[in-house]
């Protein structure tokens, strides 16, 4: 009989020793409760979905080492639809706007405006939209990762379609005041400076403003490799009648035409093609 006490003594430490022995280790600062929540929480698949952080070798991180405000476009695949346009928005001071278009969809473009955080890592920004919702982009040099739900990377056939590239700036060109100064081969002068044609490239925004001597104009534009240049579908224009309409009509009529540009001297060419420059501007300081 005490053979048999023994035995099943023996057998109750084994097994206790083998239970303790299976949890997670804490380290010296860590209580073994808190180890044991740590080692649940890695085996979650909210863990398991955490959104990938990045750091470089010398400690810094996208929002410090990339020029990373500006415009970002790019077409997002859609289960319903050709695809979602999307024109995305940066700024500096935190604040963005996205502009969708459901290609294929009838609804036309919607604008959304917000705020959005950064993670702490540096390598991701969460938008907040003015409804609540949100969305994550990873970010990367002159461009950004649409992340799903979770905060991953999309990956699949498809995945390097969930990519929205940064668009072309050119501070030669951009952040400042040019004067018409000659269109269509005619030089243009103005006695009245309130009354002057002027075209101005935001960088941050990718809209030009201005005015054709009769109406002020706004629209965007997009610079691509190769001096490109491209104006949205359209300028629109305030509706004021003047004497001479003829300058106002034949500007807006070389903003539809012009794919190209150059800069010399000071001296602003909007050209189509290699023709002989239908607009020159030049650059003035306010």
């Amino acid at each position: 009989m005490e053979k048999i006490f023994n035995l099943t003594v023996l057998s109750c430490s084994v097994l206790l020793i083998g239970f303790t022995s299976c949890k997670p280790k804490a380290p010296d600062n860590q209580s073994p409760e808190a180890a044991q929540s740590s080692a649940a929480s890695a085996q979650s698949p909210a863990a398991e979905a955490a959104p990938v952080t990045e750091f470089t070798g010398d400690g810094h991180n996208s929002r410090i080492s990339v020029d990373w405000n500006g415009i970002y476009k790019g077409t997002i695949p859609c289960a319903d639809c050709e695809g979602i346009q999307t024109e995305l928005t940066l700024m500096e001071d935190g604040a963005f706007e996205r502009r969708t278009t459901y290609l294929g969809k009838d609804g036309g473009t919607r604008s959304e405006k917000g705020n959005f955080t950064w993670n702490d890592a540096g390598s991701v920004v969460t938008l907040t939209f003015e409804d609540g919702e949100t969305q994550q982009y990873q970010v990367g040099e002159n461009m950004l990762f649409h992340l799903d739900r979770e905060g991953n990377r999309i990956s699949g056939d498809l995945a390097n379609n969930y990519t929205l590239m940064k668009t072309k700036t050119d501070p030669m060109l951009e952040n400042k005041k040019w004067v018409l100064t000659e269109l269509m081969g005619k030089e243009i002068t103005f006695e009245d400076e309130n009354r002057q044609a002027f075209l101005t490239f935001d960088s941050a925004s990718g809209r030009v403003a201005g005015h054709d001597s009769c109406n002020r104009l706004t629209g965007s534009y997009e610079l691509r490799e190769g001096n490109r240049i491209s104006f949205g579908q359209g300028m629109a224009a305030t509706m004021m009648a003047c004497p001479d309409m003829q300058t106002p009509q034949a500007f807006n009529e070389v903003l539809n035409k012009v794919d190209n540009y150059t800069i010399a001297d000071g001296v602003l060419s909007l050209n189509k093609a290699r023709m002989a420059p239908l607009a020159r501007f030049k650059m003035v300081t306010e």
